[in-house]
């Protein structure tokens, strides 16, 4: 009976790829997605010129070499900028398609494959912990939802070996052991009770799947991801990938004191990597165009049944009142994404369903964390919601709920350490 069910997923699947490749010749992103059509052509020379600043800025801030950025606003235009040297002191430039691992960023396309195999019928988005993975301690009363939503309770294995993956970032890092590690730190409350990030979710979301469905998740993305959205770019690299694939600048973090904190005149290069360390958490590599498709099907559902579409959509209060986490998606103000931080770069992705805005930022110095990645964002977010429409009668971003001198302060306060020339 069970090789018979999954059997019959297995052409369900199949016809319905082929039922996307045949819609792909017929229709546009935009039209996939529901976003408004992108304008042609680039934004005024006075906000290319502040957004430049606001990427400058980051690169100084962060202690980094380079930043990728892309901002699409469908009734102004587009800007993409590919700014300073792949090294620290080097004088290679850096391209807008080059690479990057996308850290956390990995976590939304892990759970919208979990929700797309919700859809199918392979697992039950309320599924005990338990049921995929029988014997496993600690999870007792935990679901597949609370997993995505960060409402498990189970704590955060990346903050618990902060310090150690920097030490060895090369070792591979098994799943169980980065679960186990994350479960026996202290709960941050009941399941369901509420929002507190941590990485341990979504790697234990990629154990269960793996065993639900018999795929890997080089596999799991490929097939409801990547090749559905054209992501050329993006992968998993296996375990033994060390390098990030395809052109891409170092990355960089300062070392750890004993407590934690940055070391800031001690900058290394850590681009070789292990992916084991984050894994379906946080171990996928992408680049801005991809990240610009991806965020745009993340925010509208595209990928989804309706049903699905409005789950992942579903938020819990995660800080702010503006801000919210639903199932691996977070909301800042309109804007729909997430920001990441992974050691050598962090990154951020966020898109406006309504009018179309889409920011991607990227960045290779990880010192100053995934709030920083959100602070630029946000800034490039604010400076390009002020542009006029070129044409009458196209929608433009509602009005954010935080301004550009704001969050120029949040990135002040979130760079630990003070701007300097790169070496």
């Amino acid at each position: 009976m069970q090789r018979a069910s999954r059997l019959r997923r297995l052409v369900l699947a199949a016809s319905a790829a082929l039922l996307t490749v045949a819609l792909a010749g017929c229709a546009s992103s935009s039209a996939d997605t529901g976003f408004p059509p992108q304008r042609d052509g680039g934004l005024p020379s006075d906000v290319t010129k502040r957004l430049k600043a606001a990427v400058t800025d980051a690169i100084d801030q962060s202690g980094g070499s380079a930043g990728i950025v892309g901002v699409w606003a469908p009734w102004a235009g587009s800007w993409t900028a590919a700014i300073g040297t792949t090294k620290r002191g080097g004088s290679t430039p850096v391209t807008p398609s080059m690479t990057f691992r996308i850290g956390q960023l990995t976590t939304p396309m892990t759970c919208t494959v979990l929700l797309e195999l919700v859809d199918d019928g392979t697992v039950r988005l309320d599924d005990p912990v338990t049921k995929w993975l029988p014997g496993l301690v600690g999870v007792t009363g935990v679901t597949l939802r609370e997993l995505c939503q960060n409402t498990s309770g189970i704590g955060d294995y990346a903050a618990a070996l902060r310090t150690e993956f920097l030490a060895n970032p090369t070792r591979y890092w098994p799943p169980l052991e980065l679960a186990s590690d994350g479960i026996a730190t202290a709960r941050t409350g009941s399941p369901g009770e509420r929002y507190a990030p941590s990485q341990t979710n979504a790697v234990l979301v990629g154990m269960a799947l793996q065993n639900a469905s018999e795929s890997s998740w080089q596999q799991l993305y490929d097939d409801h991801v990547f090749s559905r959205l054209g992501m050329t770019a993006s992968t998993l690299p296996d375990n033994a990938v060390l390098t990030v694939p395809r052109a891409h600048p170092a990355g960089y973090a300062a070392a750890l004191d004993a407590t934690g904190a940055p070391v800031c005149d001690q900058v290394h290069e850590v681009t070789a990597l292990s992916p084991s360390m984050g894994w379906t958490a946080a171990g996928v590599v992408s680049n801005v165009p991809d990240l610009k498709v991806f965020a745009q099907a993340l925010a509208s559902g595209a990928l989804l049944s309706s049903r699905s579409a409005d789950a992942q959509n579903k938020t819990v209060g995660a800080g702010a009142s503006w801000l919210g986490y639903g199932l691996g998606v977070q909301s800042v103000g309109p804007l729909r994404g997430g920001a990441a931080a992974v050691p050598g770069y962090l990154s951020a992705m966020y898109a406006d369903p309504s009018s179309g805005l889409t920011i991607v930022a990227a960045v290779n110095n990880s010192t100053p964390g995934a709030g920083f990645a959100q602070a630029l964002a946000q800034r490039l977010a604010s400076i390009v919601s002020k542009v006029p429409a070129a044409q009458k009668g196209a929608k433009a971003v509602a009005a954010l709920p935080w301004s550009e001198d704001q969050a120029v302060a949040a990135m002040k306060a979130a760079a630990p350490c003070p701007a300097t020339p790169a070496k």
